[in-house]
């Protein structure tokens, strides 16, 4: 055990493959016990689940996410807020100086669809960043009947949506650059 804890909690089987090159002074078998350490220290989290669930029809779910752009844009913008239809796939970016700006955004990007589309959006998928639980940002969604959905925090797998077109976006940002 003295020599499992010394080579930062080794298996067995490592062990056994050190002892027959003879590379460790004096052990000449290996036998280990339950090593409660190994079990928690190297854990990990279960797999989320993937959902099949999908919507039906256009504008039905909107997912929404914020990130921080690698460089800032010529206009001057650090931030992009993308918005992405679950049925359809369709996606929209915004470039952004702030990340306050994403209520008029949002204003501006259902107003624009829903003229376009002739559909209202029904259910608005974020996390829970400052700006979409703004007070001005709730009311505006509650007096539009849109229903929200907010991930728990710190986990970004129930907004894989927009989070894996975020990782998109940024790899091709960065083979442009």
């Amino acid at each position: 055990m003295t020599w499992h804890c010394k080579l930062g909690h080794m298996s067995e089987q490592g062990l056994k493959i050190l002892v027959e090159c003879n590379l460790i002074p004096g052990l000449k078998s290996v036998n280990l016990q339950f090593c409660e350490h190994c079990v928690t220290s190297k854990q990990h989290r279960l797999m989320f689940g993937r959902s099949t669930a999908r919507s039906k029809h256009i504008l039905e779910l909107i997912h929404s996410d914020v990130w921080e752009s690698p460089e800032m844009s010529l206009g001057g913008a650090k931030y992009l807020v993308s918005f992405i239809d679950d049925y359809s796939r369709r996606l929209w970016v915004y470039p952004i100086k702030k990340k306050s700006d994403v209520f008029a955004i949002f204003k501006e990007f259902k107003a624009k669809l829903e003229l376009e589309l002739g559909k209202k959006i029904k259910c608005l998928r974020t996390d829970n960043g400052g700006e979409y639980i703004d007070g001005d940002f709730q009311t505006f969604c509650r007096q539009a009947g849109i229903q929200r959905h907010f991930t728990v925090a710190h986990t970004p797998q129930q907004n894989g949506i927009a989070e894996r077109m975020n990782r998109t976006l940024l790899e091709r940002t960065r083979a442009i650059l």
